[in-house]
């Protein structure tokens, strides 16, 4: 049995997808299911049971025996979100009460961190140092949250026997369709240009970059659940991973390829970055994934025109979930 937490959310229904195509269907399910826009992403798939995140380790008291392995993806995601209070409670409190209860029943752990946890990558952005952790600072609460816990997890003397951290980059694909401004920039874009015939993007208020220069490690979801099902079968070498493409691209790129793929010119304009976001913006990030690698991890990452193609072709015109 294993449970996936933040289920009907948009990487970790993508990873009950792959899952079941690998042929794990005793899958339990936990999100908070009364959130209707999200409940699409798991209709269709072969699943244990649905389990409501409130009630969460009061069914895992009944039932960890039969439990193999937690993914906990289940967060608040929103980087818009200023209340810390709203963070302390989803991410940092509900994430140490999950590894409590996986040290205490011996079970293995995979959570979702962040890249946010970065903040404007004056440190870089490698997972190899763990004496930087501390240092990082996070530009906003959800990234403060998630640097929070990881700097928690590391200074804990009781850990689960195997654990893992996956500080999430740039991540696209299907099953965002819920996700609002938080969706990706090719989701959006995607629908700007079908809805206006182009693209707007920021301009760059930095002189080392040209207008549409801004630089992402974007990584398909695709990639990030095989990442996910080469931790399930290989439960070593517990720590705290990146998980991007490793190869940063412009945003540029991002809509040449988006307009590529519905076979339509280009026509990209440019708009101000609004102010109140312009000092904490980012123009370049790029996930160090050597770590990674070390342990085993051979597997290629998608080109970003791959990616938008199949994303594009196969899931957002048709209208299709994976």
């Amino acid at each position: 049995m294993i449970v996936v937490t933040g289920a009907a959310g948009f990487i970790a229904s993508c990873l009950v997808s792959r899952l079941n195509a690998a042929n794990f269907n005793d899958i339990v399910v936990v999100d908070n299911f009364s959130i209707a826009k999200k409940l699409p992403n798991i209709e269709g798939k072969k699943l244990r049971e649905y389990v409501d995140r409130e009630t969460f380790f009061e069914w895992l008291d009944a039932n960890h025996e039969q439990v193999e392995f937690i993914f906990h993806l289940g967060a608040r995601t929103d980087t818009t979100e200023m209340d810390p209070a709203v963070f302390d409670l989803l991410n940092l409190n509900y994430s140490k009460q999950m590894w409590r209860a996986c040290v205490q029943y011996n079970l293995p752990l995979v959570y979702a961190s962040s890249a946010a946890t970065y903040g404007d990558g004056t440190l870089g952005y490698t997972d190899t140092d763990e004496a930087l952790f501390p240092l990082y600072r996070p530009l906003n609460p959800y990234g403060d949250s998630k640097n929070d816990f990881d700097n928690w997890a590391l200074q804990q003397e009781e850990k689960p026997y195997f654990w893992a951290g996956l500080k999430f980059f740039n991540v696209y694909g299907p099953n965002e369709y819920h996700k609002g401004r938080m969706a990706s920039v090719i989701f959006h874009a995607f629908h700007q240009i079908q809805q206006t015939g182009s693209m707007m993007l920021f301009r760059s208020h930095n002189p080392d970059y040209t207008d549409g220069g801004q630089m992402r490690d974007f990584v398909y979801v695709k990639d990030v659940v095989e990442v996910c099902l080469f931790l399930l079968n290989h439960r070593t070498h517990s720590g705290i991973y990146n998980l991007g493409s490793g190869q940063a691209r412009t945003f540029l790129d991002l809509a040449l390829n988006t307009f590529q793929a519905l076979g339509r010119t280009a026509d990209i304009q440019f708009k101000d970055t609004p102010e109140d976001i312009r000092d904490k913006y980012q123009y370049f990030t790029e996930a160090d994934m050597s770590k990674l690698k070390s342990i085993g991890y051979a597997q290629p990452f998608t080109r970003l025109e791959d990616g938008i193609q199949d994303y594009v072709q196969n899931y957002l015109l048709p209208g299709r979930y994976l």
